[in-house]
């Protein structure tokens, strides 16, 4: 819809940055950015019924060249960088395909992401940038070290851009959400006491709706009131 400002959702055909573009929709035109066509057309559909507006990207985010032929003239208001991968094993065990990849998209996306939209931000004077990390972001778990790795280096990216471009009109968050009931789970696994997609949404889109001059930098999402019991009797992020 002509007028809207545009936000630009990576990782957006499921999970978290599928419920980010469609709660963003009413206010926004969403550009997705995902690998898989078919759930971006899903996606795309369903924001369309709803009266929005969607434009899919279909890019593969560990590749520099793709993502900067598909942003390449997109003057963004909000990116949301979400997406994210993860193989959860033992260092030994990952080969140098797994680790790389999960650095390649979970990491080296969210620069060249960044990087691509982030001049038109500042010759606007105005933009919000929504890093997508985890409560693994400041705590770690065995079979973790690619995935850990990856989001603390994003809370300190996050970080240190917030320093860098505020004075430039620019905001930068970071959202820390704990388990959240998405495909990062084994088929059949008990997802009734996580976080939902939605809610997360619903964080990001209160951080987006802050006051021009207030800026919600880190916050940190769990269930909360999980139902299931961790190890030694706790209550699981």
């Amino acid at each position: 819809m002509p007028g809207r400002p545009v936000a630009v959702v990576t990782g957006a055909s499921r999970g978290i940055g599928r419920a980010i573009a469609i709660r963003l929709a009413p206010t926004h035109e969403i550009v997705a950015v995902a690998r898989d066509a078919a759930r971006l057309d899903s996606l795309a559909a369903e924001i369309t019924a709803l009266g929005g507006t969607c434009r899919p990207a279909i890019v593969d985010l560990a590749r520099p060249d793709a993502i900067h032929r598909a942003l390449d003239g997109v003057e963004a208001d909000v990116l949301v960088n979400n997406a994210g991968v993860i193989t959860k094993k033992p260092m030994l065990e990952f080969t140098p395909d797994e680790w790389h990849r999960m650095v390649d998209v979970n990491l080296n996306a969210l620069f060249h992401v960044t990087r691509q939209l982030l001049p038109g931000m500042i010759r606007a004077g105005r933009g919000h940038i929504v890093n997508i990390a985890s409560i693994a972001g400041r705590s770690a778990f065995p079979g973790g070290t690619g995935y850990v790795a990856t989001k603390h280096a994003v809370l300190g990216f996050t970080e240190s851009l917030m320093l860098e471009v505020r004075q430039h009109g620019v905001k930068v968050s970071v959202v820390m959400p704990g388990s959240v009931a998405t495909g990062f789970f084994e088929p059949g696994a008990d997802m009734s006491w996580m976080l939902r997609p939605e809610d997360v949404a619903d964080v990001v889109a209160g951080i987006l709706d802050t006051p021009q001059w207030a800026l919600t930098y880190q916050v940190e999402v769990r269930a909360s009131n999980p139902r299931k019991q961790g190890p030694g009797g706790q209550a699981p992020a």
